[in-house]
Protein backbone atom coordinates (compact mmCIF):
# COMPACT_ATOMS: atom_id res chain seq x y z
CA UNK A 1 0.00 0.00 0.00
CA UNK A 2 1.40 3.93 -0.92
CA UNK A 3 1.70 6.29 1.50
CA UNK A 4 -1.51 9.12 1.70
CA UNK A 5 1.34 11.93 1.42
CA UNK A 6 3.23 10.11 -1.08
CA UNK A 7 -0.11 9.71 -3.67
CA UNK A 8 -0.81 13.52 -3.10
CA UNK A 9 2.90 14.65 -4.06
CA UNK A 10 2.28 12.60 -7.09
CA UNK A 11 -1.17 13.94 -8.00
CA UNK A 12 0.04 17.50 -7.70
CA UNK A 13 2.84 16.72 -10.15
CA UNK A 14 0.22 17.61 -13.00
CA UNK A 15 0.26 20.87 -12.17
CA UNK A 16 3.53 22.90 -13.62
CA UNK A 17 4.60 25.05 -10.14
CA UNK A 18 4.67 21.65 -8.21
CA UNK A 19 6.64 20.28 -11.21
CA UNK A 20 8.87 22.64 -10.72
CA UNK A 21 8.88 22.90 -6.61
CA UNK A 22 10.08 19.09 -6.77
CA UNK A 23 11.63 18.61 -9.83
CA UNK A 24 10.16 15.66 -9.95
CA UNK A 25 7.75 14.12 -13.23
CA UNK A 26 5.59 11.68 -14.15
CA UNK A 27 5.57 9.27 -17.19
CA UNK A 28 2.64 6.66 -17.72
CA UNK A 29 2.56 3.66 -19.54
CA UNK A 30 4.72 0.49 -19.74
CA UNK A 31 6.98 1.60 -22.87
CA UNK A 32 7.66 5.01 -22.20
CA UNK A 33 8.46 4.30 -18.04
CA UNK A 34 11.10 1.61 -19.18
CA UNK A 35 12.83 4.28 -21.96
CA UNK A 36 13.11 6.43 -19.22
CA UNK A 37 14.56 4.45 -16.81
CA UNK A 38 17.02 3.04 -19.33
CA UNK A 39 18.06 6.57 -19.95
CA UNK A 40 20.15 8.88 -18.14
CA UNK A 41 17.25 10.71 -15.94
CA UNK A 42 17.37 9.89 -12.13
CA UNK A 43 14.45 7.20 -10.61
CA UNK A 44 12.37 8.97 -7.80
CA UNK A 45 9.26 6.19 -7.46
CA UNK A 46 8.33 3.79 -9.94
CA UNK A 47 4.85 1.89 -9.43
CA UNK A 48 2.79 -0.56 -10.54
CA UNK A 49 -0.19 -3.03 -10.44
CA UNK A 50 2.06 -6.04 -11.76
CA UNK A 51 5.51 -5.09 -10.67
CA UNK A 52 6.51 -8.00 -12.36
CA UNK A 53 5.64 -6.78 -15.94
CA UNK A 54 8.09 -3.75 -16.03
CA UNK A 55 11.39 -5.06 -17.27
CA UNK A 56 13.24 -3.09 -15.04
CA UNK A 57 14.96 -4.23 -11.77
CA UNK A 58 12.13 -5.16 -9.59
CA UNK A 59 14.02 -3.62 -5.96
CA UNK A 60 12.34 -0.27 -7.77
CA UNK A 61 9.21 -1.16 -8.34
CA UNK A 62 5.99 -0.61 -5.53
CA UNK A 63 2.78 -2.80 -6.13
CA UNK A 64 0.11 0.14 -6.42
CA UNK A 65 -3.94 -0.68 -6.17
CA UNK A 66 -6.04 -0.15 -9.23
CA UNK A 67 -7.90 2.79 -6.95
CA UNK A 68 -4.38 4.28 -5.65
CA UNK A 69 -3.58 4.48 -9.30
CA UNK A 70 -6.31 5.67 -10.24
CA UNK A 71 -6.09 8.65 -7.76
CA UNK A 72 -2.87 9.63 -8.66
CA UNK A 73 -2.77 9.30 -12.86
CA UNK A 74 -3.55 12.21 -15.86
CA UNK A 75 -5.63 9.25 -17.61
CA UNK A 76 -9.09 7.95 -17.74
CA UNK A 77 -8.56 4.70 -18.15
CA UNK A 78 -4.58 4.32 -16.58
CA UNK A 79 -2.69 1.50 -18.32
CA UNK A 80 -1.05 0.16 -14.61
CA UNK A 81 2.43 1.71 -14.84
CA UNK A 82 3.11 4.98 -13.16
CA UNK A 83 7.23 6.29 -13.31
CA UNK A 84 8.37 9.46 -11.21
CA UNK A 85 11.45 11.08 -12.19
CA UNK A 86 14.03 13.52 -11.24
CA UNK A 87 13.80 16.43 -14.17
CA UNK A 88 17.08 16.42 -15.25
CA UNK A 89 19.78 19.93 -15.38
CA UNK A 90 19.96 21.68 -18.44
CA UNK A 91 22.63 20.94 -21.26
CA UNK A 92 24.69 23.36 -23.03
CA UNK A 93 23.63 23.32 -27.18
CA UNK A 94 25.51 21.68 -29.51
CA UNK A 95 26.57 24.44 -31.49
CA UNK A 96 28.03 22.14 -34.19
CA UNK A 97 24.33 21.14 -35.73
CA UNK A 98 21.05 22.55 -36.09
CA UNK A 99 18.71 23.90 -33.32
CA UNK A 100 15.15 24.47 -33.27
CA UNK A 101 13.73 27.01 -31.44
CA UNK A 102 9.86 26.91 -30.27
CA UNK A 103 8.30 30.41 -29.85
CA UNK A 104 5.18 30.08 -27.96
CA UNK A 105 4.16 26.80 -29.00
CA UNK A 106 0.57 26.05 -26.69
CA UNK A 107 -1.21 22.27 -27.60
CA UNK A 108 0.65 19.59 -25.79
CA UNK A 109 0.36 17.51 -28.51
CA UNK A 110 2.43 19.27 -31.24
CA UNK A 111 5.27 19.97 -28.62
CA UNK A 112 5.58 15.93 -28.06
CA UNK A 113 5.51 15.64 -31.51
CA UNK A 114 8.07 18.41 -32.34
CA UNK A 115 10.15 16.42 -29.96
CA UNK A 116 9.64 12.96 -31.31
CA UNK A 117 10.70 14.75 -34.34
CA UNK A 118 13.91 16.15 -33.50
CA UNK A 119 14.69 12.70 -32.01
CA UNK A 120 13.91 11.12 -35.47
CA UNK A 121 15.80 13.62 -37.36
CA UNK A 122 18.76 13.89 -34.91
CA UNK A 123 18.37 17.07 -33.66
CA UNK A 124 19.71 16.96 -30.28
CA UNK A 125 18.39 20.67 -28.73
CA UNK A 126 15.11 21.92 -28.55
CA UNK A 127 15.19 25.59 -26.67
CA UNK A 128 11.36 26.93 -25.80
CA UNK A 129 10.43 30.01 -24.69
CA UNK A 130 9.15 30.65 -21.28
CA UNK A 131 5.59 30.78 -22.83
CA UNK A 132 6.16 27.56 -24.47
CA UNK A 133 3.65 24.86 -22.99
CA UNK A 134 5.73 22.94 -20.13
CA UNK A 135 8.14 19.49 -22.18
CA UNK A 136 6.96 17.70 -18.72
CA UNK A 137 3.10 18.18 -18.94
CA UNK A 138 1.29 14.47 -18.88
CA UNK A 139 0.31 15.00 -22.25
CA UNK A 140 3.45 16.00 -23.62
CA UNK A 141 5.42 13.36 -22.27
CA UNK A 142 2.81 10.74 -24.59
CA UNK A 143 3.15 12.07 -27.52
CA UNK A 144 6.66 12.03 -26.74
CA UNK A 145 7.09 8.30 -27.05
CA UNK A 146 10.01 8.24 -25.23
CA UNK A 147 12.08 10.95 -27.04
CA UNK A 148 12.32 13.30 -24.21
CA UNK A 149 15.12 10.88 -23.01
CA UNK A 150 16.83 11.78 -26.19
CA UNK A 151 16.11 15.68 -26.45
CA UNK A 152 17.44 18.43 -24.72
CA UNK A 153 15.18 20.78 -23.97
CA UNK A 154 15.34 24.14 -22.30
CA UNK A 155 13.49 27.20 -21.34
CA UNK A 156 15.00 30.58 -21.86
CA UNK A 157 14.43 34.17 -22.97
CA UNK A 158 14.47 33.94 -26.67
CA UNK A 159 15.49 37.34 -27.37
CA UNK A 160 18.63 37.13 -25.36
CA UNK A 161 19.02 33.43 -26.53
CA UNK A 162 19.12 34.71 -29.73
CA UNK A 163 20.68 38.08 -29.67
CA UNK A 164 24.18 36.32 -28.48
CA UNK A 165 24.36 33.58 -31.25
CA UNK A 166 26.46 33.60 -34.31
CA UNK A 167 24.53 31.27 -36.02
CA UNK A 168 22.13 32.04 -38.62
CA UNK A 169 18.47 32.12 -37.64
CA UNK A 170 15.99 31.07 -40.08
CA UNK A 171 12.47 32.03 -38.98
CA UNK A 172 9.23 30.71 -40.55
CA UNK A 173 6.96 32.87 -42.11
CA UNK A 174 4.25 32.86 -44.57
CA UNK A 175 5.59 35.87 -46.39
CA UNK A 176 9.32 34.09 -46.19
CA UNK A 177 11.40 32.56 -49.49
CA UNK A 178 10.31 29.08 -50.17
CA UNK A 179 12.59 26.55 -49.07
CA UNK A 180 12.53 25.27 -52.15
CA UNK A 181 14.89 28.08 -52.94
CA UNK A 182 16.89 28.51 -49.92
CA UNK A 183 20.37 26.26 -49.51
CA UNK A 184 20.60 25.66 -45.84
CA UNK A 185 24.04 25.24 -44.53
CA UNK A 186 24.85 22.48 -42.29
CA UNK A 187 23.82 23.75 -39.18
CA UNK A 188 22.17 26.89 -37.47
CA UNK A 189 18.58 27.77 -35.80
CA UNK A 190 15.12 27.24 -36.95
CA UNK A 191 12.76 28.95 -35.20
CA UNK A 192 8.63 27.81 -35.47
CA UNK A 193 5.97 30.18 -33.89
CA UNK A 194 2.63 29.89 -31.97
CA UNK A 195 -0.14 28.29 -33.87
CA UNK A 196 -2.01 30.88 -34.32
CA UNK A 197 -0.30 34.10 -34.25
CA UNK A 198 3.34 32.49 -35.28
CA UNK A 199 6.63 34.05 -35.11
CA UNK A 200 6.71 37.15 -32.13
CA UNK A 201 7.18 40.38 -33.67
CA UNK A 202 10.24 40.99 -31.05
CA UNK A 203 12.20 37.35 -31.89
CA UNK A 204 10.82 37.88 -35.71
CA UNK A 205 13.67 40.60 -35.68
CA UNK A 206 16.57 38.47 -34.91
CA UNK A 207 15.78 36.24 -37.91
CA UNK A 208 18.61 36.54 -40.48
CA UNK A 209 15.96 34.94 -43.28
CA UNK A 210 12.62 34.02 -43.72
CA UNK A 211 11.28 31.02 -44.82
CA UNK A 212 7.93 29.53 -46.18
CA UNK A 213 7.09 25.93 -47.07
CA UNK A 214 5.41 26.86 -50.81
CA UNK A 215 1.48 25.94 -51.32
CA UNK A 216 0.32 23.80 -54.54
CA UNK A 217 -2.58 23.81 -56.13
CA UNK A 218 -5.85 25.23 -54.85
CA UNK A 219 -5.02 26.10 -51.51
CA UNK A 220 -8.02 27.34 -49.26
CA UNK A 221 -6.38 26.20 -45.59
CA UNK A 222 -4.80 28.93 -43.77
CA UNK A 223 -1.65 27.68 -42.74
CA UNK A 224 -0.19 24.50 -42.11
CA UNK A 225 -0.13 22.69 -38.30
CA UNK A 226 2.79 23.46 -36.73
CA UNK A 227 4.25 20.28 -35.77
CA UNK A 228 4.11 19.04 -39.81
CA UNK A 229 5.41 21.68 -40.65
CA UNK A 230 8.35 20.92 -38.58
CA UNK A 231 8.69 17.81 -40.53
CA UNK A 232 8.92 19.48 -43.65
CA UNK A 233 11.44 21.81 -42.57
CA UNK A 234 13.42 19.16 -40.68
CA UNK A 235 13.05 16.85 -43.61
CA UNK A 236 14.80 19.88 -45.81
CA UNK A 237 17.82 20.55 -43.15
CA UNK A 238 18.74 16.71 -43.46
CA UNK A 239 19.01 16.42 -47.63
Amino acid sequence: MVVKSELKLIKSLQQKKCRNEHGLFVVEGKKTVEEVVNSDMKVYKLFAIDPSGLDVNGEQVSAISNKELGQISSLKNPNGFLGVFHIPKQKENILSDWILVLDGIQDPGNLGTIIRLCDWFGVKDVVCSNTTVDCYNAKVLQATMGSITRVNVQYTDLQAFLSTTKLPVYGTFMDGVSVNNSKLPEKGIMIMGNEGKGVSEAVAKLCTDRLAIPQFGDVTTESLNVASATAILLHEIRK
